[in-house]
């Protein structure tokens, strides 16, 4: 069951209406890096999770994901402004323009509409922490894209929040596969010599060295040495 709490996880604000930006910003809301992708795609992980601790980090973030979708549209709905008017729109797609009346619209950034084709689910749970690490990762990006095109302080102080939030993402997922590191497909990681054999194919010279690889784990800065 979920709830709508009608306060944002954040205040959002925008100095002035920038509909160019508006569109660039709905990349966030719709595209395959999206909020709405990293909600649908831990809710869906989690319907096979076994485990109750970790069945609740996947729910938690992705109730979050959902707060942060509800940011971005508000963002988005704030700097298109009050008038339609496609010439505003210098790049990026002028759907919200010609048919949503300005309101958020589910596509990228050029107008291509979101699809569940962008939701990486396994049933596997070492193999959905590593993808939603690196879902949390690249929208890490997307964020830091965005924030370098902006300079309007509100929306730079949302984006702030959003890029601190996809880090504590990534960091409890990390946490999460450190606990799993002996089940699903890392059970028998490396049990035949052929798992833990580096070809170097790269002539001339030898740049990358590793000897006996093995299998990832993460850990906490305060843990490694």
């Amino acid at each position: 069951m979920f709830k709508h709490d009608k306060n944002l996880l954040q205040m959002v604000r925008v100095e002035k209406p920038n509909p160019t930006y508006a569109a660039m910003l709905t990349e966030q809301l719709g595209g395959p890096q999206g909020e709405l992708k990293a909600a649908m795609q831990y809710i869906s992980q989690s319907f096979r999770i076994k485990d109750p601790e970790i069945k609740d980090l996947f729910m938690d973030i992705a109730a979050e994901e959902l707060s942060h979708m509800e940011m971005v549209a508000t963002a988005v709905n704030l700097l298109n402004g009050h008038d339609v008017n496609a010439q505003a729109v210098q790049s990026g797609t002028i759907e919200s323009q010609v048919l949503t009346g300005l309101a958020p619209y589910l596509t990228n950034g050029s107008g291509v509409p979101w699809t569940a084709a962008y939701v990486n689910v396994t049933g596997d749970l070492p193999a959905d922490l590593l993808s939603n690490i690196a879902a949390e990762q690249r929208a890490k990006v997307v964020y830091e894209y965005l924030h370098r095109q902006i300079n309007d302080k509100h929306v730079r102080q949302m984006i702030d929040f959003l890029l601190n939030r996809e880090e504590a993402h990534n960091t409890l997922f990390r946490e999460a596969f450190t606990k799993i590191q002996d089940t699903g497909s890392n059970r028998d990681w490396g049990v035949d010599k052929d798992a833990r054999l580096y070809f170097n194919l790269s002539k001339p010279g030898k740049y990358f060295d590793v000897q006996d690889p093995q299998a990832p784990a993460f850990q906490n800065p305060d843990q490694q040495h």
